[in-house]
């Protein structure tokens, strides 16, 4: 996979509370990722980025909500979701990408 590809594999970060969680029990880490991403390209791209060894992906996709406004019904854009079990003993820190 070449080096453009890592970085546009990972959109971002998804930080909630039940990811809180799962990080400090499961060593589990979620991200929004491109929606023609793989399971073998976000390992890759986590692996890379985070310099970490992943042991497991699992990804969802998200489909948009739909909300009411004032002028009709909008509709939220649908997403991918993956979450990357890291090997234990190892943690992810957003903050800090080699």
């Amino acid at each position: 996979m070449n080096q453009e590809r890592i970085f546009t594999v990972l959109r971002e970060p998804h930080i909630t509370e039940k990811v809180s969680v799962q990080g400090e029990l499961a060593n589990q880490y979620a991200f929004k990722v491109a929606p023609d991403a793989t399971k073998t390209e976000i390992r890759a791209a986590v692996e890379s980025i985070f310099s970490v060894s992943v042991t497991k992906v699992t990804t969802a996709n998200v489909k948009g909500k739909v909300k009411r406004t004032g002028r009709g019904m909008s509709r939220k854009k649908n997403w991918k979701k993956a979450y990357v079990t890291v090997a234990a003993g190892q943690e992810l820190d957003y903050m800090v990408a080699e």
